[in-house]
């Protein structure tokens, strides 16, 4: 992403819709999971830094971002950052009971994105008697004809379809336990949205509404976060993965 994105990022990231409702999908999945106490979680593309604010309820966080403004904000929020790439991640392996990546695979500077899934899983625990192995939760955005002038200006790569995402985690050495879309309350604006801005110029959505609209769009996430406890939906804006290792 651009600098002013990184840096709209850590001004609007905590209380912004988007990344507050989620930031409750997400919690949500890592609840399904058995971490070990004082698990280390790594989230692989930390951005400024916002998920590892949160991710200290599951355990010790570490954070790693390509870009070295990203990192700096990202270490306001936790000491335990590295500027690094996700196709070189700085760590042994065998190091994380569990890794994050929310909307990182995606991106333009992910040139291999096979190959930044088979870094996730290699610093992953392996299995191990009487223990399964380490836990991704992944999400990425979904359905390419969505491409829009956001897109541009976040340098996406590639929007993923949810088969396509389900092989390359099991072909990275994942077994996928749940696969769902996300961002289905969210569709029909953002179709709207595509229909008037697909030609326009590159711009960021990554904007804070006025508080009743940000706060509305906010609940339309943590209903889906509460939906997603017993069932899936059946499309959305995204898609969210949760693998363990083989």
């Amino acid at each position: 992403m651009t600098p002013s994105e990184y840096t709209t990022l850590a001004r609007v990231e905590a209380s912004h819709w988007w990344y507050a409702g989620m930031r409750r999908i997400a919690e949500q999945m890592l609840r399904e999971i058995d971490l070990p106490p004082c698990a280390r979680v790594l989230d692989a593309g930390c951005g400024a830094g916002g998920a590892l604010a949160w991710l200290g309820a599951f355990g010790s966080p570490y954070g790693i971002d390509i870009h070295p403004l990203a990192a700096r904000y990202a270490a306001a929020a936790c000491p335990r950052v590295a500027a690094a790439s996700v196709h070189a991640l700085p760590f042994a392996d065998g190091t994380f009971d569990a890794v994050t990546s929310f909307d990182v695979l995606y991106h333009l500077a992910v040139r291999d994105d096979e190959a930044a899934l088979a870094e996730m899983v290699r610093v992953l625990r392996p299995p191990a008697r009487g223990a399964a192995g380490g836990w991704l939760v992944i999400r990425v955005p979904a359905h390419d004809w969505l491409r829009r002038a956001h897109d541009r200006h976040v340098q996406t790569r590639h929007r993923y379809g949810r088969r396509e995402l389900h092989d390359k985690l099991s072909a990275a050495g994942l077994e996928v336990v749940r696969l769902t879309p996300v961002g289905a309350t969210l569709l029909p604006g953002a179709m709207a949205r595509w229909l008037t801005q697909r030609s326009g110029d590159p711009r960021s959505d990554v904007v804070l509404p006025p508080a009743p609209v940000n706060h509305l769009l906010e609940m339309l996430l943590t209903a889906e976060a509460a939906w997603l406890r017993k069932r899936d939906l059946p499309m959305g804006l995204s898609l969210i993965a949760l693998g363990r290792r083989r």
